[in-house]
């Protein structure tokens, strides 16, 4: 078990330097919104996941409620990378983490399409802790800045920042652009309006789901609840156009575990936050306060299944589809099974419901594409790994040509690997040569932990590079047994 250290006690420390605006001199300052240059981000020799566990499961082989390489943890955070067409680059964040220790930092990089490099990755903040809830997240602009969002796990005393980078399409300086609290950030940006920012607040322990607006990240709307049933709530968003839809569970002490997460929702909104609309259109009265709300997609609480999500995409109609999974204990081990992926398809009239297949943990994970062909695509470690019953597995890619009817396993990505690959991400309008990043770690020990990402045909997986001599490196294609 990794010890709770004081140094969680201390707010995440910068790397750079800030100039403010105002006074156009250099600060320490982590109080003061900052919008102008700074000092070049330094550099990290190469790219290292964090390794992180939650929660200890007494008397149990398989340890942990879920851990492993969490680089690009958890299902909450979207997105962590953007396709740039404009820059010919995929940028994208992770969980990184201190050479020869656990503690997390927050990194930035691009992989450009042009050359086939990466740069050395940017170290954006060290956080002092080892809580990869902290991860973050990334938006793109239409001007080009690159987002980040750094989140705060619950009321942790750290602070949540939000940087903007100093110059379009670059990872090399960041401003400083607001700090506050806000867990699972969700940012999505409107042409023309601005950001949408969905988001969780921990209030007495409940996670309420909110949302913000702002034109250009100093004007900010009042923070606004989405909703607050019981325990709580997760959710996964994606957006299609100017629509941005979510998916949500609640959370109950009242089924088999405590603050068990169990049924499915939906809501959408078209003019940017101003009202909220269930996938047929009925108008949904915000904050939803009742697990009998119009959104519901389906009573999963009366079956007594969990629900685990995973991700939320739209087809060419604009109709949303939820990829998620279900089980009757979030305990590791075989007493868990079935725990079965199913897809939620709004069909203009109902909600099609469909098993997709299985999975040995409940925290896999794994990313939904819906191609402009009509064609489903899912990334997702559902071929049991090398610590079978733990988090993760061997990466798989599936298809489907009939909206999710039946499935074809196009290709098992990874096989006979060391470690356990987890928390496939998709970037925003991916490019067919990096389709999905992820990170690898052993599940039953602090291991160290590679990225990777494939390309869309699933044709070669390549390793981020580990140790970088130069300023630029080429990834690594990994032949697996």
């Amino acid at each position: 078990m990794i010890p709770f250290r004081a140094a969680d006690m201390i707010a995440g420390r910068e790397i750079a330097s800030f100039f403010t605006a105002e006074a156009g001199v250099m600060t320490r300052s982590s109080r003061a919104p900052i919008s102008g240059g700074g000092a070049e981000l330094r550099t990290d020799t190469g790219y290292r996941g964090i390794w992180y566990y939650c929660g200890v499961v007494p008397n149990n082989p398989y340890r942990y409620k879920y851990s492993g390489g969490l680089g690009t943890y958890p299902q909450q955070l979207h997105p962590i990378a953007v396709y740039s067409r404009e820059a010919n680059k995929t940028f994208f964040c992770y969980g990184g983490t201190v050479r020869g220790k656990q503690e997390l930092l927050h990194m930035v990089s691009y992989f450009d399409h042009a050359t086939g490099l990466v740069p050395r990755p940017r170290i954006l903040l060290e956080r002092l802790t080892e809580d990869a809830h902290d991860n973050p997240t990334m938006m793109i602009d239409d001007k080009g800045f690159v987002w980040i969002f750094s989140n705060t796990h619950g009321r942790a005393p750290r602070p949540s920042i939000v940087h903007r980078s100093v110059e379009p399409y670059s990872i090399d300086r960041f401003g400083r652009i607001r700090e506050t609290n806000f867990s699972y950030a969700q940012p999505w940006f409107l042409p023309g309006q601005g950001l949408l920012f969905l988001h969780t607040r921990y209030v007495g322990g409940r996670r309420r789901l909110c949302w913000q607006t702002t034109p250009d990240g100093r004007r900010w709307t009042r923070r606004r609840m989405l909703a607050r049933t019981d325990r709580g709530h997760y959710q996964i968003s994606w957006q299609h156009g100017k629509k941005v839809g979510t998916a949500f569970n609640y959370h109950t002490d009242r089924m088999v575990e405590p603050w068990s997460r169990t049924n499915l929702y939906y809501v959408e909104t078209t003019d940017f936050g101003t009202t909220w609309r269930t996938a047929g259109g009925d108008p949904v009265r915000t904050p939803i306060e009742t697990v009998s709300s119009p959104a519901l997609v389906h009573d999963y609480r009366s079956e007594g299944r969990l629900v685990y999500l995973k991700n939320l995409q739209f087809d060419s109609r604009g109709r949303p589809v939820i990829l998620y999974l279900t089980c009757t204990t979030a305990v590791p081990g075989p007493q868990g099974d079935p725990r079965t992926w199913h897809t939620a398809r709004w069909t203009g009239a109902r909600w099609e419901i469909r098993p997709f297949t299985t999975s040995d943990h409940a925290y896999d994970y794994g990313p939904l594409y819906i191609e402009p062909d009509g064609t489903w695509r899912i990334i997702a470690p559902t071929e049991v790994g090398p610590q079978a019953w733990c988090t993760g597995g061997e990466m798989v890619m599936w298809t489907s040509g009939d909206r999710g009817r039946t499935w074809r396993k196009l290709k098992q990505l990874t096989r006979g690997s060391r470690y356990n690959h987890t928390y496939a991400k998709q970037p925003v309008d991916a490019h067919p040569d990096f389709y999905a990043l992820w990170a690898d770690g052993n599940p039953l020990r602090p291991s160290k932990s590679c990225l990777y990402f494939t390309n869309r045909t699933g044709s070669h997986v390549w390793r981020l590079p580990t140790v970088m001599k130069g300023k630029f490196a080429r990834p690594e294609p990994v032949e697996f047994a």
